[in-house]
């Protein structure tokens, strides 16, 4: 007896994305189920941020669709938002706020009942708490990369989106980041994530998407050995 398919939380058809009617890349088709992890990968310039903000209903694709959980897109209902965990930009954060309570705000904003304890384990883990009670401009570029990351932790989510998440971090927390996306497959999440770091994509990635001229969709493997110097 043949396993049943896992829910398809993302579907993407025939995107093109672009600027004054010119795509920059080609067009991307793909399927995320739950429970998995796929990756964009490209060199500077391919279109992988602007094909996330398509995906994330903040940019007008030329053409194509795309669904969660099988309706379209759309950044103005409050179900798509409350599904949906993206970390996009590195100045993403309430400047007025200090950084545990970003991370509260963020959490009872999505009805996350045991909120402080869930703030007070994310700034634990990302080595935030000796700076939870700083204002996130007085934070290294790395620090603060960290906080993001943690905010897009700290609240429910089918979809968790991530856009280069590996910069600026070091090798323990790329091994963390690592070990926290398994973990949210594991808990039947699915992970969308754009990286330049193979390391990650093999640790996490179940396929992935070479994002060009000619958009395509590989296996792992491929876009790892993509990434090699010279290659991309």
């Amino acid at each position: 007896m043949s396993r049943a398919r896992p829910p398809a939380v993302l579907r993407v058809s025939k995107l093109s994305v672009g600027w004054t009617g010119r795509p920059v890349c080609g067009q991307a088709s793909f399927t995320l189920p739950a429970g998995r992890s796929l990756a964009l990968v490209g060199p500077n310039g391919s279109g992988k941020s602007t094909l996330l903000r398509a995906i994330l209903g903040l940019l007008e694709p030329l053409s194509g669709s795309v669904q969660l959980l099988g309706v379209e897109v759309d950044e103005r209902r409050a179900s798509f938002r409350a599904q949906v965990s993206a970390v996009l930009d590195d100045d993403a954060w309430f400047p007025a706020l200090t950084v545990a309570e970003h991370l509260y705000l963020v959490a009872r904003g999505h009805g996350v009942g045991d909120a402080q304890d869930e703030v007070d384990a994310l700034l634990d883990e990302f080595g935030l708490t000796g700076h939870a009670d700083v204002l996130p401009t007085a934070l290294s570029s790395g620090q603060r990369r960290r906080l993001l990351l943690a905010a897009g932790l700290v609240r429910p989510r089918s979809l968790l989106v991530l856009d280069e998440p590996e910069q600026r971090l070091d090798t323990a927390t790329r091994q963390l980041l690592a070990e926290r996306l398994n973990a949210e497959k594991e808990a039947g999440g699915a992970v969308l994530v754009a990286t330049h770091d193979p390391d990650l994509l093999a640790a996490v990635a179940d396929r992935a998407v070479i994002v060009g001229d000619e958009t395509r969709l590989v296996s792992t493997a491929e876009a790892v050995d993509a990434l090699r110097p010279g290659v991309l």
